[in-house]
């Protein structure tokens, strides 16, 4: 009997792929779309083959209905702490009311339990929903799968800028190795979890693990150019520093990726690593490589 699972956020880009996956993996896929979602991405789920149900988060029953007889919800949800926090909150209420016995966070991200608070402004709202979820009777698995490799990879970007041809890092990072995903590959792994009826409560994975020095080696291959290894200072030096920039612009708290949210990440990438990867835990998912992945920046 196929499993039905509940996706939220299924408009965003994350959560199409999951959608996307979890039903070339044979499951039946319900999709929650805000009522204020544009109609081509509501047509684009159901042409998808999800079926499309229409509920604000503030909307208690309407969630608690959407999410009757699913095997798993899983939040794909973006945003603030209105969105992380709030609309998670109520969400997993509605599941727990359901009678869902598993649920899936939006928490793709490094693993930030090894990560101090105050250190990345998006990262402490996972961290507060995580106290939330940890006392809700439903078993919860939390993906984390470090960086989305094409999200912060690309012209400009702070670690890897393949438009100067150099990558930076800081402290004694240089070997350090850094976790990287694409989404298409937390998507896969993510419905392949949610059809998993064992998982544990953290799943660490990554499509690839690579080092600053070894970036700029692959770099250099791709774009048959040399490339900069350039040190940018203490850890102590980049933290302080993203301090101070946050400080300075308080108009990037209302926004998801104001640029010291993006050095933030940095910082994250540099503290956080994933020591062992439950990658082999579903072997039909096909990992990208690091050369794969920079190929497309």
């Amino acid at each position: 009997m196929k499993q039905t699972i509940l996706v939220a956020g299924g408009t965003g880009k994350v959560g199409e792929k999951i959608v996307k996956a979890l039903i070339k993996r044979g499951a039946n896929v319900r999709a929650i779309v805000r009522s204020g979602s544009a109609s081509e991405k509501k047509e684009k789920l159901s042409a998808l083959g999800a079926e499309v149900v229409t509920a604000d988060m503030t909307d208690t029953a309407a969630l608690e209905s959407a999410c009757q007889g699913v095997s798993c919800v899983i939040s794909a949800l973006s945003g603030l702490r209105d969105v992380m926090v709030e609309s998670q909150s109520q969400l997993l209420d509605a599941a727990v009311a359901a009678g869902v016995p598993r649920f899936i966070p939006s928490d793709y991200s490094s693993d930030f339990t090894q990560l101090p608070e105050g250190e990345n402004r998006n990262v402490d709202l996972h961290k507060e929903f995580q106290q939330y979820l940890d006392k809700s009777p439903i078993a919860a698995t939390s993906i984390m799968n470090g960086a989305f490799c094409d999200l912060i990879l690309g012209p400009g970007a702070p670690l890897f800028d393949v438009k100067n041809n150099s990558v930076r890092y800081w402290g004694d990072k240089a070997d350090w190795k850094i976790d990287f995903s694409t989404t298409d590959d937390t998507a896969d792994y993510t419905a392949a979890a949610a059809l998993d009826s064992e998982t544990p409560r953290i799943l660490r994975i990554a499509s690839f693990q690579i080092t600053p020095k070894e970036l700029a080696a692959v770099g250099e291959e791709i774009k048959k150019q040399p490339f900069k290894l350039i040190d940018m200072g203490s850890m102590e030096d980049l933290s302080a520093s993203n301090k101070k920039a946050r400080a300075a612009n308080p108009e990037g708290e209302t926004e998801i990726l104001p640029a010291w949210q993006a050095m933030q990440y940095v910082h994250t990438m540099l503290y956080v690593q994933n020591k062992t990867l439950d990658n082999d835990r579903y072997p039909d998912v096909e990992w990208t490589s690091a050369k794969e992945a920079l190929s497309k920046v």
